[in-house]
């Protein structure tokens, strides 16, 4: 029933209700209560319903729709969700597609891809622009990346005409590129994943239809990894050598909503994609990851995001510009989209903030 702090009879008032400015503290009914204003009472009584606590401080750790009034700066607070969303970033110094990329929203790495024709240029991103970095000693387009801006793998890949698939790995020290060992199979189109001294090529195509070969990298040497489930090409990846991550893609005539988890030995199916596309864009980790842009055949290019958490995908914001072919780097929740085609190679560069709680004033308009 609460306490009555003080013993004074005019703290009694009409009917035998409690003056709620006088010293209450504790548990109140609220048919107890006379004053609409109340101070020093703990908890109210559940027939109110939800109640808007006074703090003098915001809480530490507050929950998704909770209330409160800061009575020493005299505000009523929330604590809302913020959509995700993509922002413009700075755009690249070549606009290009088919390249790819590494690293983080702040610290990027893109190289390789196509212009008129396959280029070995590299370019690194602080967070607001673009600026050279060493070129590859391959020029070469349909290439696969992963690591970091100052410590990048480069693999596989082709130039046209005439097609020829390369097998080439290259290693980036934040200012140049040397040659690392040669995956055991030459291919184009195909993924990556991890980081340069642990890294993870999967599929790709050799000449027509996908394989499903999968290959790991230790520093050094490539070795044989287990098969994907699905031979495919023009996919996306996110996450490590052992807990990688595919999506997405095309093998003749199957554009896939598939994806597939690997734990180091072996591919498992995971969930499907919403929008089955081919030559998306993904970053992240085999449980948080993002997949972005794209393209379907008799549709046209694409600006779906999704995002995964292990177990299934869920629509995000849409990337401003729709477009396949780009590169993707970052994580689920500060990823980062560059470059890509829309009917020609483009240099815009979008970076993605997944959604999050913060602290608003209530205000009116």
């Amino acid at each position: 029933m609460g306490i009555i702090t003080r013993s004074i009879a005019n703290n009694i008032v009409t009917g035998g209700k409690l003056d709620g400015t006088d010293g209450l503290s504790g548990v109140i009914s609220a048919s107890n209560i006379e004053n609409a204003s109340l101070t020093n009472i703990t908890a109210l009584s559940s027939s109110l319903g939800d109640a808007i606590e006074s703090v003098s401080t915001d809480p530490v750790s507050p929950s998704e729709g909770q209330v409160w009034y800061n009575t020493t700066i005299g505000v009523l607070k929330g604590y809302q969700l913020n959509a995700a969303a993509w922002a413009a970033g700075g755009n690249m110094g070549t606009a290009r597609r088919y390249l790819a990329g590494a690293g983080i929203q702040t610290a990027g790495l893109a190289f390789g891809g196509e212009t008129t024709t396959q280029v070995n240029t590299t370019e690194e991103y602080d967070g607001s622009t673009w600026g050279p970095g060493g070129n590859l000693g391959t020029a070469r387009k349909y290439l696969a990346g992963c690591g970091t801006q100052t410590s990048g793998l480069a693999f596989g890949g082709a130039t046209y005409p005439p097609m020829i698939n390369y097998n080439n790995t290259e290693e980036y020290g934040g200012t140049s590129w040397t040659a690392g060992g040669n995956l055991g199979t030459a291919r184009r189109l195909l993924v990556g994943m991890g980081t340069q001294t642990a890294g993870l090529g999967a599929g790709g195509r050799i000449t027509t239809g996908g394989i499903a070969n999968t290959e790991e990298y230790d520093g050094s040497t490539w070795s044989p990894g287990g098969n994907l489930g699905n031979a495919r090409y023009l996919f996306a990846g996110a996450g490590t050598q052992t807990a990688g991550l595919v999506f997405g893609g095309f093998s003749n005539p199957t554009t896939f909503n598939s994806s597939e988890e690997y734990d180091g030995t072996s591919w498992t199916a995971g969930g499907n994609i919403n929008t089955a596309r081919l030559s998306l864009a993904g970053c992240g980790t085999q449980t948080l990851a993002l997949g972005f842009g794209g393209y379907i055949y008799g549709t046209g290019n694409q600006n779906a995001t999704e995002e995964y958490n292990g177990t299934s995908w869920t629509n995000s914001t849409n990337l401003t510009t729709a477009r396949r072919g780009l590169g993707g780097a970052g994580t689920q929740t500060a990823g980062l989209g560059f470059g890509g085609g829309t009917t020609v190679p483009v240099a815009n560069t979008e970076e993605f903030t997944g959604a999050f709680l913060s602290v608003k004033k209530v205000t009116t308009s």
